[in-house]
């Protein structure tokens, strides 16, 4: 099937369609602030995000992208809840879309796609950054980190979409920028589009083997031109 016969694109968020590391960093380091703890620089923390508000605060609190094992649960806890309360004041300081999606969605839209986002970022936090982006209009469905028990690389929330869209696999196609978005859509039998300029912790996304893999998101547009 090509590319521009799917008729839903599951888009992830972070890394593919907003680059908010530079807030996520902001974030993170007035939490560490916050608990005496030292702080990191943006490239880092590029690399521990993906995998949800809590294990990125896991990983800062470790000082790595590998959890410690004896990081106490009650510090992890209340510093994923000072985290949480310092993101949602900087949620569109420093993000911004990448090129060309504001109106590569729009585009999408139009030529007739059904767009839905499915990102690990908790759900109270999709909507306003949509919104400060301009992009508010665009989506059906929105998917978040803890709107299902599980999240991806777990494929509970691409078939939550299927069924909340009432599509089968073959008519979607899942986009992001990270091997959790490439898993989960092989785990739920959905085809993938991999984007190289996210945040894949460092690694070559084309490893993970999905359908289609691009470098930029006009790349995308190009070929899911009808």
């Amino acid at each position: 099937m090509k590319l521009q016969e799917k008729e839903v694109l599951l888009f992830d968020l972070d890394g593919t369609l907003v680059d908010s590391a530079p807030d996520l960093d902001l974030a993170v380091n007035r939490t560490l602030k916050d608990l005496n703890k030292a702080t990191f620089d943006q490239d880092t923390i590029h690399h521990w995000v993906g995998n949800g508000a809590k294990v990125l605060i896991e990983r800062a609190l470790s000082g790595s992208a590998i959890i410690d094992k004896e990081l106490d649960e009650t510090l992890t806890q209340d510093a994923l809840t000072i985290f949480l309360a310092h993101y949602q004041q900087c949620l569109c300081i420093e993000s911004v879309l990448y090129d060309d999606v504001r109106e590569g969605l729009f585009s999408l839209k139009s030529a007739g796609f059904r767009l839905a986002i499915i990102t690990n970022k908790p759900a109270v936090f999709i909507q306003p950054i949509l919104t400060g982006l301009g992009i508010d209009n665009v989506f059906e469905l929105l998917i978040g980190g803890d709107t299902l028990a599980e999240k991806k690389p777990h494929p509970a929330p691409l078939n939550y979409a299927l069924n909340q869209l009432n599509v089968v696999a073959e008519q979607c196609v899942m986009i992001g920028d990270s091997k959790n978005d490439i898993l989960a859509a092989k785990a739920a039998n959905i085809d993938s589009v991999g984007l190289t300029y996210g945040y894949n912790y460092g690694e070559d996304i084309n490893r993970y083997g999905p359908q289609w893999c691009f470098d930029t998101f006009n790349e995308l547009l190009i070929s899911l031109k009808r």
